[in-house]
């Protein structure tokens, strides 16, 4: 499914971010994300301000280089044909630098891989569903006479919303609705066909979302992102990451009693999971926790006490779950700049931002009690908590410990680093006729 992490790093066949340079065996998927410039129907989705921006300046070019021309030839100006020549050039390479990242997404971008290899470019959205059912349900049965993990990640419930034929129009809720009816059905077929191959009760089935309903993602007047209900906003990807963290570290855990009570199962194969399972040789934090103790109904509440909220490299916000009272606080040191104001989304630009003018810094930060105020209605201050001092001082020492177990990394959401550079762009053909359609799929 989709991989969302990017595939190259220095050149278009070093791979260093594909799923096979990251301990996965096989992959079929889309190793960029969906977006409503891959169906083509809907407006715009990637930096739509920005590309609105672009599109302006590009006129204002156009317009600049007609009017010189006109006056040129009419003998208004007595302008050099070098200067008209040069701004004319400019402005054609101030086109092609925008519209190359973003006028030709669905043809370089919306693709599919298997393995190392692009098998669709651009990718056939009608198609898509039934591809990735018929690989999942091909590795399982592949793998059904050994231990296998396999990661699902659907394209459904996740803009442009492509729902196939069968689909549209079944649900009471509109497209977006057809959409979750359609994912509820592929996950079915999968469980049925665990079921079949007699590997129910050996097989842990882990289903979880990565992020809320998206408020900005509508058409027209019909809403296509869900809905947060009581919630403000889209929640932080950190969502997303502890689930995911959490259940990695579940796995390890597991993983961890199998092979202490069978230590002759180890080969040479699996002796660079040793540092897993039997404890980290590196000096790292690991911030997963044991989901066990949940399953099993030994504790009441995660091994979490805070969770920090990022967008992009900035932290946005930490929740506290105090253990002695059972309290959750939650403190905002940046917020979106919502557009409108009291619309819980940035309509506008598309995609909320995470710094610059789009966000609003808070100094001291936004306290919400989430036990008694779960919607963020009502900030809390020195005056209205009399434990408003005291829970700061509490988060910002577990902010300071929680820097302390970070190590600088380059920054892969860059200006630099989203900008398009064709000489890491996948192609399955010569660059940049990049077509390619996968026909009869055979997984």
């Amino acid at each position: 499914g989709k991989w969302h992490m990017g595939v190259n790093c220095k050149t278009r066949h070093d791979h260093c971010h594909h799923p096979l340079n990251h301990g996965f065996d096989y992959f079929y998927g889309m190793p960029f994300t969906l977006v409503n410039e891959c169906q083509g129907t809907d407006d715009p989705e990637l930096a739509k301000s920005l590309q609105d921006t672009y599109w302006l300046y590009t006129q204002m070019i156009t317009l600049a280089v007609f009017t010189l021309v006109t006056g040129k030839l009419a003998n208004f100006f007595a302008v050099k044909w070098k200067i008209i020549i040069c701004l004319a050039i400019c402005g054609l390479l101030h086109f092609l630098s925008w519209f190359s990242s973003y006028g030709f997404t669905k043809y370089w971008n919306c693709i599919l891989m298997r393995n190392h290899d692009v098998t669709e470019q651009p990718m056939n959205l009608n198609k898509t569903t039934s591809n990735m059912l018929k690989e999942a349900v091909t590795f399982i049965k592949r793998n059904k006479h050994r231990p296998f993990l396999l990661f699902v990640s659907l394209l459904h419930v996740h803009t442009p919303l492509t729902t196939t034929e069968k689909f549209q129009g079944r649900s009471r809720h509109g497209l977006y609705g057809d959409n979750v009816e359609e994912m509820d059905w592929m996950v079915g077929k999968l469980l049925d066909v665990i079921d079949k191959e007699s590997l129910k009760n050996t097989t842990l089935i882990y289903f979880a979302s990565d992020h809320g309903g998206s408020l900005e993602a509508h058409r027209k007047n019909s809403q296509l992102g869900g809905w947060n209900g009581i919630y403000k906003a889209k929640p932080e990807a950190n969502v997303s990451y502890h689930s995911a963290v959490d259940l990695l570290a579940e796995l390890i855990s597991w993983l961890q009693a199998l092979f202490t009570s069978f230590p002759t199962t180890l080969s040479s194969h699996n002796l660079s999971f040793l540092p897993l399972i039997g404890g980290i040789t590196e000096k790292r934090v690991i911030d997963g926790r044991t989901l066990l103790p949940l399953l099993r109904g030994t504790v009441r509440h995660s091994g979490h006490e805070f969770m920090f909220h990022y967008c992009g490299v900035f932290l946005h916000a930490v929740r506290w779950h105090q253990k002695d009272s059972g309290t959750v606080w939650k403190a905002h040191y940046a917020t979106p700049v919502f557009q409108p104001e009291a619309s819980g989304a940035c309509f506008r630009r598309g995609i909320c931002p995470c710094f610059g003018d789009g966000v609003t810094h808070h100094d001291p930060p936004l306290l919400f009690n989430l036990s008694q105020d779960p919607s963020e209605a009502n900030p809390l201050s020195a005056d209205t908590e009399p434990l408003f001092d005291t829970v700061m001082r509490r988060i910002r020492k577990a902010v300071e410990e929680h820097r302390k177990t970070l190590t600088p990394v380059p920054e892969q959401l860059s200006p630099y680093n989203n900008i398009w550079k064709p000489w890491l762009q996948p192609c399955c053909g010569t660059f940049p006729f990049c077509w390619c359609h996968e026909e009869n799929n055979k997984a």
